[in-house]
């Protein structure tokens, strides 16, 4: 499905222009990513959503400055990101503790390789633990802690160096329906507290229209936008708001849109 293009916006704090990814040789490539164009303001919670391998990690990679675009440009704040930036902070699907380190040395991890001053940052890791429901786990070891406890570490090592903007690569994937529906109410807490530009990805509609200021629809590979949807829903946000025929609308178009693209069998 060709859907519309939606440019970047010179004003906006992350900006995405024809953006296109391609992997191999000249003779022999793969095209992941086709002509994108987005933009975020601050303070917004947007999420991208689409199919099993529609592009949606490796678009997350390129805003993250890790891996490089083919054509295009990613902006932030005006400055072309073309490499891994301290103002920009990834949380991905697995958490990826430290084993030998506690709780308060895996969130002081991006502290230490920075080199930005512990003793400055140890007390706004110690905020940032209780913020997110691990205060009194400072000294525990990632062995000890559950799933979703180890997620809440690595979103704050994520935090702690204060990132203008936040990409989370479908950071609840791995986890039971229970404890995600948790982990996207803590993230909506936290995020109506801290007001920080989000980035989400996930392939969960359900998870995008609940957690999402607006939702960019993916088209299979190659991946393109092929929607956006402001979500007109009041928050905060409970469960409950997922059984009501507003939240449902927005559900349906978006699945009826994955339909017409072939990103739903």
């Amino acid at each position: 499905m060709d859907g519309p293009r939606f440019e970047a916006a010179d004003s906006a704090m992350i900006a995405v222009r024809h953006l296109t990814k391609r992997f191999g040789t000249a003779e022999s490539s793969v095209v992941a990513l086709s002509d994108i164009g987005f933009s975020i303001s601050e303070g917004e919670l947007v999420v991208v959503v689409g199919p099993s391998g529609c592009g949606k990690s490796t678009l997350l990679r390129i805003l993250a400055g890790l891996l490089p675009g083919s054509q295009g440009e990613v902006l932030l704040h005006g400055t072309s990101v073309t490499g891994p930036r301290r103002d920009i902070g990834v949380v991905f699907q697995a958490p990826v503790l430290f084993p030998w380190r506690s709780v308060l040395g895996n969130a002081l991890l991006p502290v230490d390789v920075q080199r930005l001053g512990r003793d400055r940052l140890r007390g706004r890791a110690m905020e940032l633990l209780k913020l997110v429901g691990l205060q009194g786990f400072e000294h525990r070891y990632p062995w000890e802690l559950s799933g979703g406890m180890q997620q809440r570490v690595a979103l704050v090592r994520a935090l702690i160096h204060d990132p203008a903007l936040l990409l989370m690569d479908e950071p609840f994937g791995a986890l039971d329906a229970m404890t995600r529906e948790q982990m996207n109410q803590e993230l909506q807490r936290i995020w109506m507290e801290r007001r920080k530009t989000v980035l989400f990805i996930t392939h969960s509609i359900g998870e995008a229209v609940y957690l999402a200021d607006r939702v960019l629809v993916m088209t299979p590979r190659p991946g393109r936008i092929a929607d956006e949807l402001k979500i007109d829903l009041p928050r905060p946000r409970g469960l409950d708001v997922m059984t009501t025929p507003g939240f449902g609308a927005y559900v349906k178009r978006i699945r009826n849109g994955l339909h017409a693209s072939g990103g739903i069998e």
